[in-house]
């Protein structure tokens, strides 16, 4: 549900780019908007929406007012860099892993959801008030991110640089 903000793309530059790609054919391959990843962390396996372009990853889980219990989201981006994500018109509590390009963990954070935007507050006083109460940083280079139901965070014991076993090439293949 967390609003990404990619810090070192330029956001006008990727739709020209997924032009160029769709003409030389680079689409056929892409994964259905649908797509689920069955990742397995600590012998537990969850079925992850696969969040691949950049409006997808800008969407998350937003307006969802529940994540099942095998569910959550994966975030692929096209590079590693510094990442943070946000709770903006996220409704649910939610745990969130930062991967590395190595699926490497370089954050753990246990996300709260917020109120909503108020009737008398504007977008960007929301967005202003969502920022200035929690952002959650990767801390280092991060290409993949994790979003799953609060709580699993607690169960699965992980830990900064525990890793994380995926299908790194076919996943960052799939990163528009």
């Amino acid at each position: 549900m967390a609003l990404v903000r990619d810090h070192l793309t330029p956001r006008r530059l990727l739709p020209s780019l997924a032009v160029t790609a769709a003409l030389a054919g680079g689409c056929r391959d892409m994964p259905a908007a649908d797509a689920r990843e069955p990742v397995t962390i600590r012998d537990q396996t969850f079925h992850l929406e696969l969040s691949i372009t950049e409006q997808s990853r800008t969407d998350g889980l937003m307006h969802r007012a529940s994540i099942p219990e095998d569910g959550g989201m994966i975030f692929v981006f096209p590079d590693a860099q510094p990442r943070s994500f946000w709770m903006k018109n996220c409704l649910v509590d939610m745990d969130l892993i930062f991967l590395d390009g190595r699926g490497r963990v370089t954050a753990l954070h246990r996300m709260k959801a917020l109120p909503p935007r108020r009737e008398d507050e504007t977008e960007f006083q929301y967005e202003a008030r969502v920022r200035g109460e929690a952002m959650y940083w990767s801390h280092l280079p991060a290409q993949f991110a994790i979003e799953l139901r609060a709580g699993w965070l607690d169960r699965l014991d992980l830990s900064v640089d525990d890793r994380i076993e995926l299908d790194l090439d076919r996943l960052k293949a799939t990163a528009r």
